[in-house]
């Protein structure tokens, strides 16, 4: 883990929701997740068998990692060991979203959203 301390001096959050971390501290893993099937209807009908995120294979496939790149060398040097904010405003954190003051040794993420429009005069 890194060797910085973080000291903010006012932090202001509005609303963390779906599967989001506000997180203050050090952590060694995060990993948030957050599935949604958004539906629209033009008239409120509910059939009995939705909801099923099997159905619907945005939910299924798997998510793509990063490439690794070429091991790049570098040195730092950090001439204090803090690291200081004077105020943090923050309106919203959401859909598997990270607000984290700290250190962390790992961080993934995921948020999958299906989005279903059902109007008259259309076939679904």
């Amino acid at each position: 883990m890194f060797k910085r301390t973080s000291l903010v001096k006012d932090i202001h959050v509005r609303s963390v929701s779906s599967s989001s971390i506000f997180q203050i501290g050090d952590s060694t893993h995060i990993t948030p997740r957050s599935r949604a099937l958004a539906v629209q209807r033009q008239a409120e009908l509910f059939y009995g068998k939705e909801g099923d995120f099997n159905q619907y294979s945005v939910f299924n496939k798997p998510i793509p990692k990063p490439q690794t790149l070429e091991h790049v060398a570098f040195s730092k040097y950090n001439i204090s060991p803090f690291i200081k904010v004077n105020h943090i405003d923050i309106l919203g954190v959401s859909a598997s979203a990270v607000l984290h003051i700290g250190s962390t040794k790992t961080f993934e993420s995921e948020a999958r959203v299906k989005h279903i429009r059902q109007l008259f005069g259309t076939k679904e």
